[in-house]
């Protein structure tokens, strides 16, 4: 499984890097034909002084994508929404797949 992370409109430090490489290695665990994962990192509304912290994964599999994003103040917080999300998008493609 490949792991790439892009930032946008940032430089991550390496302490994000580890946290997200390490989430994203145990998608493994939830389906064993995972080719690669795309992650990117965004900082959202860059002109006001809050900003959205937007984490989007994409994960590739033989025939199939799957997507998620999510947003909030924090990437930890973002990667974890997302990262819940896209665990059950794969849960609930294998359930249809062996139902099938």
């Amino acid at each position: 499984m490949n792991i790439n992370i892009q930032t946008v409109h940032f430089e991550a430090d390496l302490k994000l890097l580890d946290y997200v490489t390490k989430k994203a290695e145990k998608l493994n665990t939830f389906h064993d034909q995972i080719l690669k994962v795309d992650v990117f990192l965004k900082l959202d509304n860059v002109v006001h002084k809050i900003k959205d912290k937007i984490v989007e994964i994409r994960v590739h599999v033989p025939k199939h994508d799957f997507f998620v994003k999510a947003s909030s103040k924090s990437f930890e917080e973002s990667f974890d929404m997302a990262f819940e999300s896209l665990i059950n998008q794969i849960k609930r493609k294998k359930e249809k797949l062996t139902l099938a």
